[in-house]
């Protein structure tokens, strides 16, 4: 996130107007630190960690780097020339090197899990009226930075960026053969309509919004909800989520296969687009009390293995709620689009909703059956499946 130099009172007057996206225009370019500054940075962070003597022998090598005419000078003026071509000349390396570029699985490796207060219910009943008023939450969030009323965050008296909150919504990371990339679907008013919730393995496609554009009431959302479940039973389905917890490299080449399949493609792509993905997870195995919380923060972290909940999830979607019918819930989301500061903002106002009443009343509108989304298995993507399960577990 940017520093915005603007004064607050400027900034109130853009926010009261709703033209936040306008008011981002405002945010200088990221300024390129001086060359001495970044490597006496450097050397402090080092500090700490290596020994005297290979911290003598880095100081030496970094004096030499930054000298007048060195290595340090001639990149430091590559570094100035991109700065002038690009309003944020780190952000995009950032995203391409700490993330897009690891081949390391995201579950457990790289997508952040929060494991949030367990909730006063104990069966599918309870689960399901909370999901509902989560999901309720979540697009009354969204509502906000669709219109650019979120409430703008400040760091030391000053306004911070907040391009990064649309992205949240609507999209997912994509595998590769080499790297990934992001795709990002959200436009408002016109973007996707619905999100995906994962019951024993298998997804559903669920439009929130009525055909006025209006979000659907908790009710609303809970009637959807049971029948969903009531469309969920277990069965011998295969956890088609697993296959995202693979070795990206793995996955990339078992993600082309999948969308050889039309039904596949189409399934995967509806994922994709969803605005997030809500997980109803079976209960929490119970061993002891004080275990308990561990248990319940690795569930929402990676599903608890294939036996568990871990068919619930598809790893590269941006956001992923879950809630588990024991009352543990929590948020699990990949990095590549979402920072702590969004998440954390996010997470305050979907809290914050949850304590209100409930005073809507549902319209009297027939609501679309939501839409079961399905696979085509064949030997292929069945040895796929078998070694995403192995190596989850192991």
């Amino acid at each position: 996130m940017i520093l915005e130099r603007i004064s607050p009172r400027k900034w109130s007057l853009l926010m009261h107007r709703g033209v936040l996206r306008q008011a981002h225009s405002l945010v200088p370019p990221q300024p390129v630190p001086p060359l001495a500054q970044t490597l006496q940075r450097y050397l402090r962070a080092l500090e700490p960690l290596l020994p005297p003597d290979e911290l003598e022998h880095t100081h030496r090598i970094v004096q030499k780097f930054g000298c007048s005419g060195g290595l340090g000078e001639k990149l430091q003026r590559e570094l100035i020339k991109r700065a002038k071509h690009s309003h944020n000349w780190i952000s995009d390396w950032w995203v391409q090197w700490a993330y897009l570029e690891c081949r390391q699985p995201l579950a457990v490796h790289s997508n952040p899990a929060i494991s949030l207060p367990k909730r006063d219910f104990t069966d599918w009943r309870g689960q399901l009226v909370f999901a509902s008023r989560l999901i309720a939450g979540v697009l009354d969030f969204k509502a906000d930075v669709d219109s650019g009323k979120l409430v703008v965050e400040y760091m030391r008296g000053q306004p911070l960026c907040m391009e990064l909150f649309p992205q949240l919504f609507s999209s997912c990371r994509i595998p590769g053969p080499k790297h990934d990339h992001v795709v990002h679907y959200g436009r408002p008013r016109r973007g996707p309509a619905h999100i995906t919730v994962v019951r024993n393995y298998q997804f559903f496609q669920l439009d929130v919004y009525n055909s006025d554009g209006t979000p659907l009431t908790e009710s609303q959302i809970h009637a959807q909800l049971l029948r969903i479940r009531s469309q969920s039973w277990k069965t011998d389905k295969e956890p088609m989520g697993i296959l995202t917890s693979e070795h990206r490299h793995t996955w990339g080449q078992a993600y082309t296969r999948l969308l050889r399949d039309k039904i596949n493609k189409e399934s995967v792509r509806l994922i994709e687009k969803s605005i997030f993905t809500l997980c109803l997870d079976s209960p929490v195995m119970r061993i002891s009390d004080e275990k308990y919380s561990s248990r319940m923060a690795a569930q929402i972290l990676h599903g608890g293995g294939t036996y568990s909940n871990s068919g619930n999830r598809w790893f590269d979607k941006t956001l992923q709620f879950v809630v588990g019918e024991d009352g543990s819930w929590g948020l699990l989301y990949e990095h590549a689009t979402a920072e702590g500061p969004p998440i954390a903002t996010l997470l305050d106002h979907v809290l914050k909703y949850c304590k209100k009443p409930d005073t809507v009343r549902a319209p009297l509108i027939p609501l679309p059956m939501p839409k079961k989304l399905y696979f085509y298995i064949n030997s292929e993507i069945k040895w796929d499946l078998e070694m995403a399960k192995q190596n989850l577990d192991m």
